[in-house]
């Protein structure tokens, strides 16, 4: 049995409104977004663990470990679909039975909190996350109030998500598609005023063939920005570069590009941030300083200042706010120094991300120790497609610890990513590597031969078992004279 699209709609009257996958990073967010509207909410995931499982707790929201017919009881006026089910889920197919209301993620977004706003949409490969952290941040350190949705957990706001009274939304656009029953990217749903184009790269193997699909996708972006809006575009990136031409409003161009209207200048990158002049039509705009390190995240403050710019806010409150920003979790994150070893939490995983990230970690950190600490995770960087790329990541790094993915179930041996390959690679180019079969081994490692001024950049798009909170407390214990 399949959904009817007939039933792809939003009733007139909604009381109580059942998310599948409600402890996704995005739906868990929508969930307590939709509770605080005062919506009835309830929930269902197969997994059911911290820290979202406690947050849900924590707003009053009933959420069923497992899928099952018996969670559409009683029924609810509309169901939201989460990325993660599929089209044989038990709960799905007996939401089809039932003849139920039914709406993705990204349209539940759209209608209940994007509305009538005006929508500021981050998109891109890269930076998605931290750029669109640094927008809302701004924007709400200028007075503006602005409602978000995030992929990560905002420092200044302590969560992911925000409703309050501004005129402007800030999302994360992520090109992944939205349901399996629309295919279509996530971004195509919040209907843009602004649109961030950071980059254009391949990426999520797992449903897109090639680069050519990804930018199908991106052109569908392009297309439906209005003539009153704007696309803030990356022109270092080609890619970025050829489909915004065809844009039918203003494009904003950033970057180091002669011809980008913002222009990144003066760039230096320092234990205490990264300093910058941004340039607007050739003249100083103003001098910036901006706490995460590297060139890449100056040019994200660098989309978000032309944001802004474009907004109304004053060069002054964008100075302010960029100076007291206080990131994103996992991104760059410092989680702890003990015995002097600093280690850092990082979300990277695409080769380019790897790459930008141990760069501006080995120029912020200079003269110090630099190891990089490596899990494939997602379904591309698990797979043969980024092999010979991850070879050329790791430059900035003294030496690399790599960990034996876990493989994925669907996909052939001879097309599974190799991190013993990887290790092999990496030391035919003079870099130091090891390869790791499990995190234990990993932390074994790391507390004999981990030193003081050593910096330590675990990078995974997952918990990677809690490596960092065990290594922080193996290298107190080490300390203490106790058994490491």
């Amino acid at each position: 049995m399949t959904l009817d699209p007939a039933l792809n709609y939003f009733p007139e009257t909604i009381r109580h409104i059942h998310l599948m996958g409600i402890c996704g990073t995005g739906v868990g967010a929508l969930a307590g977004m939709l509770k605080s509207a005062g919506f009835v909410v309830t929930g269902s995931d197969q997994q059911v663990y911290p820290p979202m499982s406690d947050f849900l707790a924590q707003e009053g929201i009933p959420v069923q470990s497992g899928y099952s017919p018996a969670n559409l009881t009683p029924r609810p006026d509309l169901v939201v679909v989460g990325n993660v089910i599929r089209r044989d889920n038990p709960e799905a197919l007996a939401l089809a039975e039932l003849g139920l209301p039914y709406a993705s993620f990204p349209q539940a977004l759209g209608h209940f909190f994007i509305g009538a706003k005006k929508s500021l949409v981050v998109t891109g490969t890269h930076g998605k996350t931290t750029t669109s952290s640094l927008l809302a941040t701004l924007l709400h350190g200028a007075g503006l109030a602005p409602s978000f949705m995030i992929g990560g957990l905002v420092q200044a706001f302590g969560r992911n998500f925000n409703v309050a009274g501004g005129e402007y939304f800030v999302a994360e656009g992520d090109e992944y598609d939205t349901a399996f029953f629309d295919k279509g990217p996530k971004f195509l749903h919040y209907r843009p005023h602004v649109a961030i184009v950071t980059s254009i790269e391949f990426d999520h193997a797992d449903i897109y063939a090639d680069l050519e699909a990804i930018k199908s996708s991106f052109r569908k972006l392009v297309a439906i920005m209005p003539p009153a809006g704007c696309l803030v575009a990356c022109l270092d990136d080609p890619v970025v570069r050829e489909l915004v031409a065809a844009a039918p409003c203003p494009v904003l161009g950033y970057g180091s590009a002669p011809d980008a209207l913002w222009r990144l200048d003066g760039l230096r990158v320092e234990p205490g941030g990264t300093t910058f002049v941004a340039m607007k039509k050739g003249q100083p705009f103003g001098s910036f300083l901006n706490v995460l390190p590297g060139r890449h995240n100056a040019l994200n403050a660098l989309a978000v200042i032309a944001v802004l710019d474009f907004l109304g806010v004053g060069q002054e409150a964008i100075a302010s706010g960029l100076r007291a920003f206080q990131g994103v979790r996992r991104r760059q994150e410092v989680r702890g120094v003990v015995r002097g070893v600093t280690v850092i939490d990082d979300f990277a995983h695409h080769p380019t991300a790897v790459r930008e990230t141990l760069a501006a970690l080995a120029a912020a950190y200079a003269g110090k120790r630099l190891v990089a600490v490596f899990e494939p995770r997602t379904n591309s960087s698990r797979r043969r497609v980024f092999q010979e790329a991850y070879a050329d990541s790791f430059a900035g790094a003294a030496e690399v610890l790599v960990r034996e993915p876990m493989p994925l179930a669907n996909v052939p041996a001879h097309e599974q990513f190799s991190s013993r390959q990887l290790v092999d690679d990496l030391l035919a180019r003079g870099i130091s590597a090891r390869y790791f079969p499990s995190t234990e081994a990993i932390l074994a490692h790391l507390v004999s031969t981990a030193g003081g001024g050593d910096v330590v950049a675990i990078m995974s798009n997952g918990g990677f078992d809690n490596i960092h909170q065990r290594l922080l407390a193996l290298l107190a214990g080490a300390g203490q004279g106790g058994n490491a």
